[in-house]
């Protein structure tokens, strides 16, 4: 199975995890190469009638300052989705239940690990840009 199928299978448990309001937090990591990008990470905005995630672009150098900003679920997918690979190798999700774990490794193959929850309960994101 190729990456990107195995990655939409996690993005089915992380719509999974929204759907049950057990979203914590998603992060993207290992950086390929030496990029100015260090991390990407998305935290939940629930409201009553919308969900929507707060996508943070963390840089590693101090003159590049970090970047936010609020996606639907669809559109967070489409910008995750196409760092995959090119700038990060790894994505966790956590949960209240279970964290799970995206790897691509060197020969491109896609691989889903679960282990015990990280987070106990769910922390909205504030945007702090706004």
């Amino acid at each position: 199975m190729t990456y990107q199928d195995m990655f939409v299978l996690f993005w089915d448990q992380v719509k999974e995890s929204i759907h049950e309001e057990r979203f914590a937090k998603l992060t993207m990591a290992k950086t390929i190469g030496k990029p100015n990008l260090k991390n990407i990470f998305v935290r939940p905005i629930y409201s009553e009638n919308d969900f929507k995630v707060l996508v943070k672009l963390r840089y590693a150098s101090k003159e590049t300052e970090d970047e936010e900003q609020e996606l639907d679920l669809e559109a967070a997918f489409e910008f995750l989705k196409s760092h995959l690979k090119t700038s990060f190798s790894t994505v966790l999700l956590f949960t209240t239940t279970k964290d799970v774990t995206f790897k691509i490794n060197k020969k491109g193959a896609g691989s889903i690990i679960e282990k015990a929850p990280t987070f106990r309960d769910v922390t909205q994101a504030k945007n702090d840009s706004k």
